[in-house]
Parts: C-alpha cells; structure tokens; sequence
C-alpha cells in the first residue's frame, strides 16, 4: 500500500492532504499543492485535475518544490502505482489505432529510432505490467504513464506535440 503525504507550499508548509490511493482532483483538500513526501510505494503526479498534464514519477523520498523538478504548476491529481511481479509486454505501433510499423517490447528501450528504425509512435497495447513513456531517447523529457489497456491514440489523450521515443518498466519496490 502506498502513502504520499501533500502540502501546500514549497518544504513541506501549510496545510497538509494524506492520501493512500488515486485521488482525481485535490482543490476540495488544498487550494495548492507545492511539495510532498512519499512515505512508501510509487505514484505518478499531475499538474491538472483527471490525470492529465504533465506527469512526473515519484518513489519513496522527499520532493521539497516541484520547481525543481521541471513542474511549473502546483500538482492537481495522482494515481498510485500497483507493485506489478511477472512478465512485463507491450505492443507500439507507428500510427494511431495500431496502425503502421509493430514491435512487441519486453524490456526497456532507450531509443526506438536506433532499436527499431521506428521515427514516431503514436499508439500502443500494453499487455502486461506498467510502463512509462519519454518524449526523448535515454527516458528523458516529458512522460507518460501507461498501465494495461488499449491506447488507440496518443493525440487523443492530450499528447498531440509528443513524440514518444523510448520507454522502461516500472520495476521499482512500489
């Protein structure tokens, strides 16, 4: 089970929100949410309410201002993530709706343009375990958190001026 702890301002200040599990939106605990503490597991944080916007990994540690961290707006909502043991899968696909070029991956990938001579990828089949996706070879740049399901599209989901080019599992003690 895991447990971040949010607070207002900037080194942990202000008033504080505790949460064990997805929360979609905090504005109705906290006008603002400027640092944190995860005490155990893994989340992804977002700086918009319905896990959209920019999304940042967090394990267990100290996260004093978000500023730091690239995050320019106060996080809005956060998904914890499940501990996943097994066989990690995913399909990506050069074209929306699984269209275009296909690879199974198993395993990371730090660039798919050098692995897989594939320039873009804009949907994906994430069959087993969690994953998360970088705009920029070597898991650098923005990214994208993706559990098991169907992702038809990419653009759809808000990522339209992304492209995504390598992508590594979620093997943290989460």
């Amino acid at each position: 089970m895991g447990k971040i702890i949010f607070y207002e301002d900037r080194n942990f200040g202000g008033r504080s929100y505790e949460c064990m599990s997805d929360c979609a939106d905090f504005t109705s605990y906290l006008s603002r949410c400027n640092s944190c503490r995860v005490e155990s597991g893994c989340f992804m944080v977002y700086d918009r309410p319905n896990y959209m916007g920019n999304q940042f990994f967090l394990r267990r540690g100290e996260y004093p201002d978000y500023s730091r961290m690239g995050m320019f707006e106060s996080i809005r909502s956060c998904r914890m993530i499940p501990m996943h043991r097994g066989s990690f899968r995913m399909r990506i696909y050069e074209r929306e709706n699984f269209g275009g070029q296909m690879y199974e991956l198993m395993d990371d990938c730090d660039n798919i343009m050098d692995r897989y001579r594939m320039s873009d990828c804009q949907s994906c089949h994430v069959m087993d375990g969690h994953w998360l996706m970088y705009e920029q070879p070597s898991y650098r740049g923005r990214m994208m958190y993706m559990r098991p399901g169907e992702y038809r599209s990419f653009r759809e989901m808000g990522f339209s001026n992304m492209r995504f080019m390598s992508m590594r599992r979620i093997m943290e003690p989460c």
